[in-house]
């Protein structure tokens, strides 16, 4: 419990810190919001100085972030200038739209990674190895950019599949079943992207620990005995692996909105990339505040995972926490 007590604390302190910084850094970029309107000759000076004392643009630092706190506490997650309404209004839908690619895109990576990961690392230096080589290092070469345009060509060429957005015109007349299928229609080219941009790097990983462990004497010990090479490697090798596949899944987890970013805004998928980027753009400063909130908690969370699995799996950290 107090190896739990203790990363929990350390993980509030990492909360704490990256909204002070995020919250400094924003604020003290040149320009914002209202700074815009300034140009529109249609407001006069004095809406856009009224609408700053509004916003509280025009208190000290630490007010407007105490300030920026309390609507955190309350679900609101400070106010988009751009779309007049409270943050979490517009953050929470694109969340769920995001978690919904990514999550699909690193659940089917996974899945597909760790059995090729392992029986390539059981044929070191044979022909499956080196092909199984040479497909991740060109998968790490490709942009992210060339590849979604490369499938977003092969949807326009075939028309087997949308081009973009997460629904059909027609969705609302179709029934839920339908629904969830017109969905995973349009989920298949983004999570296919994803898939191919995080496959080689797990496959790689995968590799690396099943190798490394399999050179240890009890794999040799198994051998002797007449283990059955599949289940001496996919149950007793990969169980043995595990401490460091964890702590990959957690780096996963971590980084599963900032990987489909560009997917998002490529394939107009409606998740937090291209709502991030018009934030950006538009210097809507609590939107962005939201999104890092968002990616911090998700960063949080994987660490948080991983720490429970590494617990699980390795009996010394329940030794020392005893």
């Amino acid at each position: 419990m107090q190896y739990f007590l203790r990363r929990l604390a350390h993980a509030l302190f990492v909360l704490v810190s990256v909204s002070v910084l995020s919250f400094i850094f924003t604020a003290l970029a040149p320009g914002d919001f209202l700074d815009e309107m300034k140009l529109d000759p249609g407001i006069s000076p004095d809406a856009v100085a009224a609408l700053r004392v509004r916003y509280g643009l025009d208190r000290p630092l630490p007010s407007r972030y105490l300030e920026w706190v309390r609507s955190v506490t309350r679900g609101e997650l400070g106010y988009s200038f751009a779309y007049n309404t409270p943050v979490s209004a517009l953050l929470w839908p694109r969340l769920r739209n995001t978690l919904l690619l990514s999550m699909t895109g690193m659940a089917v990576a996974w899945v597909i990674a760790v059995p090729v990961g392992a029986w390539t690392a059981s044929r070191r230096g044979g022909l499956a190895d080196r092909l199984s080589g040479a497909i991740c290092t060109a998968l790490l070469v490709v942009p992210e950019l060339l590849l979604g345009l490369a499938l977003l060509f092969i949807a326009v060429r075939t028309g087997r599949f949308p081009a973009g957005g997460m629904l059909s015109p027609r969705a609302d007349a179709l029934g839920e079943w339908d629904r969830i299928r017109d969905v995973a229609w349009h989920l298949a080219l983004p999570a296919t992207a994803l898939i191919l941009l995080m496959l080689p790097t797990l496959v790689r990983h995968v590799r690396a620990s099943v190798s490394e462990t399999m050179a240890e004497p009890f794999v040799t010990g198994a051998r002797a005995r007449g283990v059955p090479p599949g289940r001496l490697l996919f149950r007793d090798v990969l169980r043995a692996a595990a401490n460091p596949l964890a702590s990959l899944l957690g780096l996963s987890i971590a980084g599963l909105l900032s990987t489909s970013l560009v997917i998002e805004a490529l394939m107009s998928w409606p998740g937090l990339g291209p709502l991030l980027l018009e934030a950006i753009a538009g210097r809507d400063m609590h939107v962005v505040l939201g999104a890092v909130l968002c990616s911090t908690l998700l960063l949080l969370a994987g660490n948080l995972v991983a720490d429970g699995l590494l617990f699980l799996t390795d009996p010394r950290l329940r030794s020392d926490n005893a």
